[in-house]
């Protein structure tokens, strides 16, 4: 049977390369990967990420993580990473630097809240999630992270909303539901994710210094022990839900802000 000249060609998915690992990342890893994008993550050698039960950076450690089914898996050279990209498993390499892959698609995820390093020339598509950004200045498109109404939009000519330095409020918390590191320091903890944990309970210590719970719920993330950390670091969250089954899944703002990264990667190959 002779091919149709007018039937479309089937567009092959180019490889997304994702700066960070943590909750976030991890939605946006999970959305294109679901989509059919082949995704390599870049992480930091001691990763600081907090709700560690949901991310990929996790399999710096670990070697290997399972994520609703996603799994993720460390990479120890970039061919290495981008050939299990391509097999269909995020690949997770330990670069602080932007690598020397083919990516098509850049997306800084480090939520610093500033703009580290990402510059357009980074790839032939190169988002930013949150503030630090501005479209078409430092990257082609900007994802809002801040939770509200906007959430998730995609931003082609402007910034995300400014950095507020307070928490969203979950389940009628806000920046009381986050530990910071009272002093700087090792981690250690005395609870796991997923615990519940009772007002004023003892959660571990950072530096020497005991850090409690604030209210009675759920402990939703902690840094890895043994991970020094500097005065005032987010270390831990304590969720207000009570419901522990939610700890090992990836959130409504990591899948928003992840279908706001794919929707930016469809407008830009449709162009």
């Amino acid at each position: 049977m002779a091919p149709d000249p007018n039937r479309t060609k089937r567009w092959s998915p180019g490889l997304c390369l994702i700066r960070g690992g943590g909750d976030l990342a991890t939605g946006v890893a999970w959305r294109l990967s679901r989509a059919g994008w082949p995704v390599v993550v870049t992480e930091l050698k001691n990763p600081l990420t907090v709700r560690r039960a949901v991310a990929v950076s996790s399999a710096v450690d670990a070697g290997v993580v399972d994520i609703e089914g996603m799994v993720a898996r460390r990479a120890d050279t970039a061919p290495d990473a981008v050939a299990l990209a391509h097999a269909g498993v995020i690949a997770v390499f330990v670069s602080p630097e932007l690598p020397d892959v083919d990516a098509d698609v850049v997306i800084d995820a480090r939520l610093a809240k500033r703009n580290i390093d990402t510059q357009l020339s980074d790839a032939s598509l190169v988002v930013g999630l949150g503030p630090g950004f501005t479209a078409p200045v430092d990257c082609h498109a900007v994802v809002e992270t801040q939770r509200g109404h906007r959430l998730g939009r995609v931003i082609w000519h402007g910034a995300a909303a400014a950095n507020t330095g307070v928490p969203g409020i979950v389940g009628g918390r806000g920046s009381e539901r986050v530990l910071r590191a009272p002093r700087s320091g090792v981690a250690a903890w005395s609870v796991v994710i997923g615990d519940r944990v009772d007002e004023n309970q003892t959660l571990g210590a950072v530096g020497g210094v005991e850090i409690e719970a604030p209210f009675a719920g759920v402990v939703r993330g902690l840094i890895a022990d043994g991970i020094a950390v500097n005065e005032g670091l987010k270390v831990g969250d304590i969720d207000p839900r009570c419901e522990p089954s939610a700890c090992a899944e990836i959130s409504d703002k990591a899948l928003a802000i992840g279908g706001g990264v794919v929707e930016a990667v469809l407008t830009w190959s449709n162009q």
